[in-house]
């Protein structure tokens, strides 16, 4: 039964990567369409699997491998434009009613795009998909923290931020590339009255996450799932560290996937995830799909995941998901208003139409 209510629940998501959401048979249709010769197959659901097994390889560098691919046909402006689209409409349709979704413009610019091109590609796509839904849409612009156009990209974001774009991040490999190596980017994101998330906690721990927080002044953290090695004693009797009391006492939030850290090798499954400490701690925990493709997810099915393996049922399901609108960066009025005409009338709903729950 929870799963029927799950299907139904009003959903919100802060971490999802537009390029790691594509669907197997878009990715086939635009590589024959442009050109694109090095996938490892054109079979449909032979494609899914191999970028779920792709994503499946205990390694955050060898899970990054699989994006050579989608970013590979997402070169062109209708392309893009196309991926967006389609995003906004598989969200929708799961539930979704909030999103920020979030990619790196820099690598969609191999056949002459500018980087304004492609966010403006984006934007288009989302408008288009979220038209007629009850889907409230956003994009968060990345740079890639193995690159040197982080501040480019963060003046990129701040260009487009009363057209869509509501933050700035830095993704990709973490280990041996901390926050602070962006730290002018970040800065000028701070004096500009802007939001940043931060890739922090996921591949690499906790000076990853000091860094984010302390240096660059992350409002959340992208994962962020490492912050349990500053944890430690029994179930029922941990103690915190500075660091995560800092965290849990200010309210950061956690951008959890965990799905996809399974994936990397961050847990073994996800009934030995951490979320379900986190969230009996009180941190600030939300739900996410990270790569919906490469992890062949969905929020219902992170939803289905953490019932069966926690036990959680629909006031769980309702916490996280007010969770990732308080930390949302959507303006104030726009969050309250998802909270109480979308949120919790759904919630409610399923509740009164519904004698079980676990």
């Amino acid at each position: 039964m929870i799963n029927e209510l799950i299907a139904q629940a009003p959903k919100a998501l802060l971490h999802d990567h537009l390029d790691g959401g594509l669907r197997a048979a878009t990715v086939i249709e635009l590589a024959d369409e442009y050109g694109y010769r090095k996938l490892p197959t054109h079979d449909v659901v032979e494609l899914g699997s191999w970028f779920n097994r792709g994503a499946k390889r205990n390694d955050l560098v060898l899970y990054l491998e699989t994006f050579a691919h989608t970013v590979g046909v997402m070169q062109h402006r209708d392309a893009i434009e196309r991926v967006a689209y389609e995003c906004a409409v598989d969200l929708a349709a799961d539930g979704v009613v909030y999103a920020e979704v979030r990619f790196a413009p820099e690598l969609n610019t191999e056949a002459g795009l500018t980087l304004d091109e492609v966010v403006a590609a984006v934007l288009e796509g989302f408008a288009r998909g979220a038209a007629g839904t009850g889907l409230t849409i956003y994009l968060i612009c990345c740079a890639m923290r193995t690159a040197a156009r982080s501040l480019e990209i963060a003046e990129l974001a701040v260009r487009w931020r009363d057209q869509g774009v509501v933050g700035f991040d830095i993704a990709g490999a973490e280990a041996g590339y901390p926050p602070t190596r962006h730290l002018d980017a970040f800065q000028y994101v701070q004096r500009e009255n802007f939001h940043s998330t931060i890739h922090a906690g996921e591949a690499f721990g906790l000076p990853s996450i000091w860094e984010a927080v302390q240096w660059c002044g992350a409002e959340r953290l992208g994962h962020g799932v490492r912050i349990v090695d500053d944890i430690t004693g029994p179930e029922g009797n941990e103690t915190l560290g500075r660091l995560a009391t800092y965290v849990r006492d200010r309210r950061i939030p956690l951008e959890l996937c965990p799905t996809s850290n399974v994936g990397t090798g961050i847990c073994a499954s996800i009934a030995e995830h951490p979320i379900g400490m986190l969230r009996r701690l009180r941190f600030r925990v939300t739900l996410n799909t990270d790569n919906r493709l490469m992890s062949d997810t969905s929020m219902s099915q992170e939803m289905t995941q953490l019932a069966d393996a926690f036990g959680w049922g629909l006031d769980d399901f309702e916490w996280v998901t007010i969770n990732a609108l308080k930390s949302a960066f959507a303006p104030f009025p726009e969050r309250l208003k998802i909270i109480n005409e979308q949120i919790k009338p759904g919630y409610a709903s399923l509740r009164s139409g519904s004698s079980v729950q676990r």
